[in-house]
């Protein structure tokens, strides 16, 4: 347990070294408003703080420096943070949830200055009305309405050539009877019932079975990224190649991205994952403030800022936060 004079002190050498990106000396911190306290008594509260292992003191320098335990005292105990509204921020598009989705992370990373991520909504296997059109002999555009009223569409093959007559009336009788029902679903009635469905309505069934499976198990992988060049102007990372490739390899691959986006969902309200802490965050000089969105009061993805550890903690959590509720507006209001 720290005392108020040590939790003071923490909290402004954090501060200034967020600002300034150096050290933070003694004599610089006695300058400082409000600490009112002398360079004898700083050195020794540093130490303490030091041997706590919540700052620590680079080779090169006499200052210190905190740690990603003493970066995570303060964000979970020093942290006052008012949530501004951003009342000038412009609302998201909801024309379209593709287009809902890239608007955040743009959205993330222009506020920022850091990376905007964004995890597609999760889905139910569910199509709400499927269309075909005859594209030209055994080419078929096959149409794919989802519940919330998102539009996919494959190109399949099939190995009749079906006139437009017979594609419409396979889709009306799909969507008559199909329709709302999970992937799932559709294909354990399909199995039961082909025997019973004309031989084009059948084929056409199980090719937009297998379409709408694909459709779906992609959207579940869908991360969007946005402002990664940001990170060539913050000096943390600018100043290392090592670090730079590092996060830019983290970005490419996805896979690591997903997972650590996966752990951000299990949790209500903003989440902040500090690099160097726990096998979350791959590398030290990392960090990630997250939070869920909903639609119609359903958690159905993640959205958050990727940026150094030494990042403004206060005002990421406030651009997260009013972020993750114009998303969810926006996709909760689609008509």
């Amino acid at each position: 347990m720290l005392d108020d004079r040590a939790k003071l002190l923490l909290k402004t050498l954090v501060e200034r070294y967020i600002a300034d990106g150096q050290p933070v000396g003694s004599r610089t911190l006695s300058r400082a408003p409000g600490l009112d306290l002398s360079p004898a008594t700083i050195r020794n509260v540093m130490s303490d703080l030091e041997v706590l292992g919540l700052i620590a003191s680079p080779h090169t320098s006499a200052g210190r420096i905190p740690t990603a335990r003493g970066y995570r005292l303060f964000v979970d105990t020093m942290l006052t943070a008012e949530r501004e509204q951003f009342a000038s921020a412009p609302s998201l598009a909801a024309d379209q949830p593709q287009k809902v989705i890239a608007n955040a992370a743009h959205l993330l990373s222009n506020l920022s200055q850091f990376v905007g991520v964004v995890m597609a909504p999760r889905r139910a296997s569910v199509f709400r009305q499927i269309e075909f059109l005859r594209l030209s002999d055994r080419r078929l555009l096959v149409i794919i309405v989802a519940p919330d009223g998102d539009v996919q569409n494959r190109v399949i093959f099939p190995e009749v050539d079906y006139t437009q007559s017979q594609l419409v009336e396979a889709a009306n009788y799909i969507n008559a009877h199909f329709a709302g029902l999970s992937i799932e679903q559709v294909r354990d009635r399909l199995q039961s019932e082909v025997e019973q469905l004309r031989g084009e309505i059948a084929a056409l069934m199980q090719a937009a079975v297998q379409v709408s499976s694909e459709v779906m198990t992609e959207a579940q992988d869908e991360v969007v990224i946005a402002g990664e060049r940001n990170l060539l102007a913050v000096t943390d990372f600018s100043s290392d190649m090592g670090h730079l490739r590092r996060a830019f390899e983290l970005f490419e691959q996805k896979t690591q991205l997903m997972r650590l986006l996966d752990v951000s969902s299990q949790a209500e309200g903003v989440r902040i994952f500090i690099g160097g802490e726990s096998q979350v965050v791959p590398f030290d000089d990392l960090s990630i403030v997250s939070a869920n969105y909903e639609v119609d009061g359903q958690v159905v993805g993640t959205l958050g800022v990727i940026g150094p550890t030494r990042m403004p903690y206060e005002r990421m959590i406030q651009i997260v936060d009013i972020t993750s509720k114009l998303v969810t507006n926006a996709l909760s209001h689609r008509k």
